[in-house]
């Protein structure tokens, strides 16, 4: 089956993650240990964002591939937060984390994690080959 986010898109996503992540607790006005999480994940969605091996990260140490294991890894604890740090009882808060969750599995799920980004292969291919021992 093929999946349709490519790494291109998979970063807006990621980007637009971050910021709502981190409007969220205003916005919604959580309670603060659902604001402190948030605060937290949605700065290390941008440290992860930003490292990663794709179009629209800036310094691109980690592979993208490596990206998708700790994104599944944040998915797996984001429905738990709530009950461990103790705002289960706002629903606003609790429910937000837990679409978080489903939008994260969804991400993932349809995220083709060894694709190219198609941008990247058209530059490649529009490349002009250089001329052997050019005059200066």
């Amino acid at each position: 089956m093929r999946k349709p986010i490519t790494p291109f898109a998979h970063g807006i996503i990621d980007y637009l993650t971050v910021a709502t992540v981190a409007a969220a607790p205003k916005l919604m006005d959580f309670p603060e240990e659902a604001s402190n999480a948030c605060y937290t994940l949605a700065a290390l969605y941008a440290g992860t964002s930003m490292m990663t091996d794709y179009p629209l990260g800036v310094r691109r140490a980690l592979p993208f591939k490596a990206h998708g294991f700790a994104e599944v890894a944040i998915g797996a604890l984001l429905p738990a937060l709530p009950f461990v740090l103790g705002f289960a009882g706002d629903r606003r808060a609790r429910n937000f984390f837990l679409g978080l969750t489903a939008l994260t599995a969804m991400t993932a799920a349809m995220t083709d994690w060894d694709r190219k980004s198609d941008r990247i292969a058209r530059r490649r291919h529009k490349r002009k080959p250089r001329l052997v021992g050019r005059a200066a």
